[in-house]
């Protein structure tokens, strides 16, 4: 009777161990003696061979908020470059046995290993590392922005969505040996490089006021040119050459220039 219990003993403790439950969006990797048997993706609760090695996954969707790093652009210029990448474990096989999920486990107070969530930071770092090869991989595709007499169709600073797709299918391409799907991935750091992000500064500033000259020179020649047609065209006075000349400085220096004119009264004649 003594060895008839402790056979139904352990027999009862062997077929507990066949129990399993699945939760959402959870998996359950099977390997029998080494050999993969399959991935149980159906929630509930189960019973299995107990001799399987029941391995939890999770397919749950995780967020990678990467530092900037330091790259160069197309051109050579250093840049300063983050993104946020959102990823999840879709083939479960080639993410157990295709990569190296192992890491250093901690014990809890309990005793318990929490191997689960040390998988996820293995499959973590390897996210990490390949995401900033990718990321290097695109910004040393494009510029920063636009140079003068260039004509960049796409840039990192103008890009938007475009570098974005491009980022994500990179990532796509380097993270699918790992079953790992990127649902989003997107350029959220972008500035030059500390030791020439004032000399770019003073660039961009000058840009922008050769830019906002033309366009008064433009508004200024448009002016002149309307207010002599109108004296013309209403004979309010008769100038010659020499005397629209004069005109059309005095109203051009008071139109372009960054002061206001000090007006001077005529108290003579035009010809005085």
């Amino acid at each position: 009777m003594v060895i008839v219990d402790v056979l139904l003993f352990i027999i009862n403790c062997l077929l507990w161990i066949g129990f399993i439950t699945v939760e959402p969006n959870e998996v359950r990797v099977m390997v029998f003696f080494g050999k993969y048997e399959g991935t149980i993706k159906t929630n509930g609760f189960f019973f299995v061979n107990p001799f399987y090695s029941k391995t939890k996954l999770t397919l749950r969707a995780r967020n990678m908020d990467a530092e900037p790093i330091k790259v160069n652009d197309k051109k050579g210029n250093p840049i300063m470059i983050g993104q946020v990448v959102v990823w999840r474990v879709i083939d479960t096989y080639k993410a157990s046995f295709d990569i190296d999920n192992t890491a250093k486990t901690n014990v809890g107070q309990a005793g318990v290993v929490n191997s689960v969530n040390e998988k996820m930071k293995a499959y973590e770092n390897f996210v990490k590392v390949q995401s900033d090869a990718a990321l290097r991989f695109v910004a040393g595709m494009f510029a920063y922005d636009t140079s003068e007499n260039e004509d960049e169709k796409l840039t990192l600073r103008s890009g938007g969505e475009d570098i974005n797709d491009i980022l994500e299918k990179q990532l796509n391409e380097r993270l699918s040996i790992a079953g790992i799907e990127v649902l989003e991935a997107r350029v959220n750091y972008l500035a030059y490089a500390p030791e020439i992000a004032a000399v770019m500064l003073r660039r961009q500033q000058a840009d922008a006021i050769i830019s906002a000259r033309e366009k008064i020179v433009d508004g200024a020649v448009g002016m002149v040119k309307h207010a002599l047609a109108k004296l013309s065209e209403e004979e309010i006075v008769d100038l010659d050459d020499e005397k629209k000349a004069a005109m059309v400085s005095n109203l051009l220096v008071v139109l372009c220039s960054d002061e206001r004119a000090q007006p001077i009264v005529n108290a003579g004649t035009l010809y005085n």
